[in-house]
């Protein structure tokens, strides 16, 4: 498995899993409401990487680098729990040096785990209710 910066070939894998791995996580938000045109949106002005392996796209961060901020990691259902989140993460924190903010909805347990288990320190909780969020960041 490689990581990699996108180029605009990559969008079509890209929109697929942004909008898979959203439809099935994401219990708290309406799926009928998200579409593949959402990744264009959600990661304008931002670098992406992703991760790779035999030529099929497995995942990516999307970066908001004059923050150093990581705005979106997502990885494709059916390769969760392989390293591509992990590896993803990493190759994301030494891209844009430390520290490094994100964001992670309350809601999403599962997310806000695999962030504390790599060293990552949930510092606020912020937003209005229905749509909370934690602020974590990683020095």
């Amino acid at each position: 498995m490689i990581t990699r910066e996108a180029s605009m070939k990559d969008y079509p894998q890209l929109r697929q899993i942004y909008l898979d791995s959203r439809r099935g996580s994401f219990h708290w938000a309406n799926a009928d409401e998200m579409t593949l045109d959402d990744f264009d949106q959600d990661t304008s002005e931002e670098q992406i990487l992703l991760a790779e392996e035999n030529a099929q796209v497995l995942g990516f961060a999307s970066l908001y680098v004059p923050n150093r901020f990581i705005h979106n990691l997502f990885v494709h259902p059916t390769a969760s729990g392989k390293g591509v989140g992990d590896l993803l993460l990493k190759r994301a924190v030494a891209e844009l040096g430390t520290p490094v903010t994100l964001k992670c909805v309350s809601e999403n347990h599962k997310a806000l785990s695999f962030y504390n288990k790599r060293g990552w320190k949930a510092v606020v909780e912020e937003g209005e209710p229905g749509a909370r969020y934690w602020v974590l960041v990683y020095e």
